[in-house]
């Protein structure tokens, strides 16, 4: 009976925070803005992020560069955590701390956007590929948890998912990057995008 419990209290802990997400909407939409601007233009989206937001990187990116629900043309979004040559040649040779700033300086361009996701907002590989795409002129994105940590203050636009426990915010984060897909999807090729 205890597994059930404890079952039910997670399902609530879920649920209580996509009620609560409504409250940073806002930010949700701010973010696509510039992410729909960089695609519209011909520009790129590149994401970033460690462990689990390795995988939501990846997840994005696929999702962008096939399809999400509409047949369409494919769009360019590079993750920057799946070459694995680059990783290990970028954090042999320059630290881990450089591996996405070094990528970026190699294939981001001015009006690129990219999306850094970090549970706790202190990723210091993220930050380091922030500040790189400042340099650029690339918009900065944070998918982000907790206070937003320091990157909070360093992207353009922070998504701050107001919870602690990592599972949960990264459930949000999901479920974030898959409703900016959708929303992509519909505004650059449904005829009708007001649904």
């Amino acid at each position: 009976m205890a597994s059930v419990s404890k079952f039910r209290r997670l399902v609530q802990e879920h649920n209580d925070l996509f009620t609560n997400l409504s409250k940073i909407e806002k930010d949700i939409d701010d973010a696509l803005v510039l992410l729909i601007g960089s695609l519209s233009s011909g520009n790129k989206i590149l994401v970033c992020g460690n462990g689990g937001s390795a995988a939501d990187s990846q997840h994005f990116a696929a999702e962008l560069i096939g399809r999400f629900e509409l047949e369409r043309r494919s769009l360019p979004a590079i993750a920057l955590t799946t070459d694995t040559s680059a990783l290990t040649a970028i954090g042999n040779d320059y630290g881990f701390s450089s591996v996405f700033a070094r990528q970026l300086e190699g294939l981001g361009n001015k009006a690129d956007t990219l999306v850094g996701i970090s549970t706790s907002g202190n990723s210091k590989n993220v930050i380091l590929a922030v500040e790189a795409a400042k340099k650029k002129g690339i918009h900065t994105i944070g998918v982000l948890g907790n206070d937003g940590g320091e990157l909070a203050s360093l992207v353009d636009v922070p998504v701050i998912v107001p919870h602690s426990v990592t599972a949960r915010i990264q459930e949000a984060h999901i479920f974030i990057i898959h409703f900016w897909c959708a929303r992509i999807e519909r505004e650059l090729f449904s005829s009708s995008s007001n649904d």
